[in-house]
């Protein structure tokens, strides 16, 4: 069956519109017809790149790093100096004025916030990064769009045509209903999921704020609308779309309106029309749910959905063996789930949004923990208020009647750099550092690619200057959103300082990642049982070629048998690619120094 049959089974599914699936065909062959010589020859030559080994991200701010578009394109040879070949550029799109949820409220779709810059300024970009291999990816807010975007003034303006692209009620009955069973995304700054609007006489459903208002996808004209929005962000030369909030996609009364069927009826059908029309083009899904649910984004390799979606799993399963020092729950995630061949994570630990304390809680029962105590444990852990932590971290939509919480923070101060330097603690500050360490080499080794968040790289603390903006102020999360330190980033070429014994460190391994062919996104995974609580195994495998990691999350040294590995290797040496190290795995153990790591191969060469 072809793409357009395919197209057209899943869209009168769900449409019986055959109008509206003739305009979209339309607009589909209009944006094919404009791709440009050199998107046409990537589309044939670059079509999944995203499993390469040599695939390292960076996720960032273009104000906070560099201030705007024409400036970040001048440094271009930082990003070459450390060996990123991604960037993830967060919010691009105009936003509404005054706040606006960090730029996720968008107020126009075809054009740059013009505190950024232009779209020349953005083409421009595009094209000079290409020149250097460096990819990009940006982020498509498409759950809902500001109030002040097109549709949604039109909407106010009493167009009836324009209120059926969202969900609005005359009377607070539905809304009632559906607050009975659909949760509140951010009950402090939103408390239900709709808001009032006097001029219009009606509720309009709102999930993330008042001035965000959620898509109605039952319109065939809303998904033909997000569409050609989403071709023309491609057609600007951007090799990876990141499609917002998609579990939140398709709402239905007496539901949870969450993780929905129809949601991947969507979602096959955005891949089919992307590979029609802009094939090298990836789709990365968000999605911040439960680990079960995350992985049906994949599809499946006859019906893909996202080729990447971000592995939020992981990052609480780090924070969750650094606080611990037990890594059970990586091992068994890392083991519970296959993905589609055709699909593959983005790793990381940590981003721009708050983290979100959602773990296996089956596998927490089986460690002999109960669920609930265990996330107030972390909790408090990482929000500095539990006696003994390293973290610094601040608690985040803290409820009262659950005692449920987020927790903000940057890499440094949640892995105890902050409170180390807080106290003068030579050892606390050694110890941090090798946190630090071991959380960027985790994130390298594991099946995907990573995402370095800008600033981890130089170890950037808790910034409390966000207090002061009265556009920001309200939003803990910008307490790990501060400005790019430039003098800070200096010191990642002098020796003995923090910045250059994260850095250094991160392109080391960077520089190694990139030779060795197992690390690619499609190479096979799995954790081994140590009969260490305290270190992590992974293996990965890709024909005959075999690569093993071991990661200690204590700070204490270990001893690790070498029962499984000796099986694997048959008993010869293994070389640590890292430090050079020789173990014979004939020997009955494996020592690891407090927070060590180590990746190895059957020999010296890669």
């Amino acid at each position: 069956m072809s793409n357009r049959s395919k197209i057209r089974e899943l869209y009168m599914k769900l449409y019986h519109n055959e109008n509206a699936l003739n305009e979209l065909f339309i607009s589909m062959d209009q944006y094919k017809r404009e791709r440009s010589k050199d998107l046409i020859l990537m589309d044939k030559n670059q079509r999944n790149w995203y499993f390469g080994q040599d695939i390292v991200g960076m996720t960032l701010y273009t104000d906070l790093f560099a201030g705007n578009l024409k400036k970040l394109n001048n440094r271009i040879d930082y990003f070459i100096d450390l060996g990123i070949t991604f960037l993830h550029l967060m919010p691009l799109l105009k936003p509404r004025e005054g706040e606006n949820d960090g730029g996720y409220a968008v107020e126009d779709y075809r054009n740059i916030d013009p505190r950024l810059g232009s779209i020349e300024d953005f083409t421009k970009l595009l094209k000079d990064l290409r020149k250097n291999n460096i990819k990009v990816c940006i982020d498509y807010v498409i759950n809902h769009v500001a109030k002040e975007h097109i549709w949604a003034k039109e909407a106010l303006n009493h167009d009836r045509l324009k209120q059926e692209y969202f969900i609005m009620y005359d009377t607070d009955e539905m809304p009632k209903r559906f607050n009975r069973t659909v949760p509140e995304v951010l009950p402090d700054k939103c408390p239900g999921n709709f808001t009032y609007y006097d001029e219009i006489k009606k509720y309009v459903f709102t999930s993330f704020s008042e001035f965000q208002w959620d898509l109605n996808f039952q319109n065939p004209y809303v998904f033909n609308g997000m569409t050609d929005n989403l071709l023309f962000l491609a057609n600007l030369g951007v090799n990876m779309i990141r499609l917002d909030a998609i579990p939140f996609m398709w709402k239905q009364v007496d539901t949870s309106c969450r993780n929905l069927d129809p949601i991947h009826d969507l979602l096959k059908m955005f891949n089919l029309i992307k590979e029609d029309v802009c094939p090298s083009l990836a789709l990365l899904g968000e999605a911040i749910v439960e680990p079960h649910e995350i992985v049906k984004y994949f599809g499946n390799d006859t019906e893909p959905e996202c080729e990447v979606m971000y592995n939020a799993n992981l990052m609480v399963d780090i924070y969750n063996a650094f606080a611990s020092r037990d890594v059970r729950l990586i091992t068994v995630d890392a083991n519970r789930f296959q993905i589609p061949h055709r699909g593959t994570w983005m790793n990381y630990v940590r981003c721009h949004d708050d983290i979100g304390w959602g773990f296996n809680e089956q596998a927490i029962k089986s460690f002999g923990f109960d669920p609930y105590q265990h996330k107030q444990f972390l909790i408090k852990f990482y929000g500095n208020e539990f006696n003994g932590s390293f973290s610094k971290g601040e608690i985040y939509q803290f409820n009262p009647l659950t005692r449920d919480a987020r927790t903000n923070g940057t890499l440094a101060s949640l892995l105890g750099l902050e409170k180390a330097l807080d106290t003068k603690q030579d050892y606390r500050r050694y110890e941090s550092i090798r946190r630090i360490n071991l959380a960027h080499a985790l994130i390298l080794t594991y099946r995907g690619f990573p995402l370095i968040y800008s600033g981890d790289e130089i170890a950037s603390l808790n910034d409390q200057s966000y207090k002061y903006d009265p556009d920001k102020k309200n939003d803990g999360r910008w307490v790990h959103r501060p400005f790019f330190d430039v003098k800070r980033s200096k010191n990642k070429d002098l020796m003995g300082t923090v910045e250059y014994d994260v850095y250094q460190n991160l392109k080391k391994l960077i520089q190694i990642r990139k030779k060795l062919s197992f690390l690619q996104g499609q190479a096979n995974q799995y954790a081994l049982d140590l009969n260490n609580q305290s270190v992590l195994g992974l293996i990965r495998q890709i024909k005959s070629q075999t690569f093993f990691a071991l990661f200690n999350f204590s700070e204490n040294s270990q001893s690790v048998k070498t029962d499984h590995l000796r099986q694997l290797f048959n008993g010869i040496h293994a070389i640590d690619l890292i430090q050079g190290r020789e173990f014979n795995l004939d020997d009955e153990t494996i020592e690891l120094s407090p927070y060590e790591f180590v990746w190895c191969v059957k020999n010296k060469g890669l």
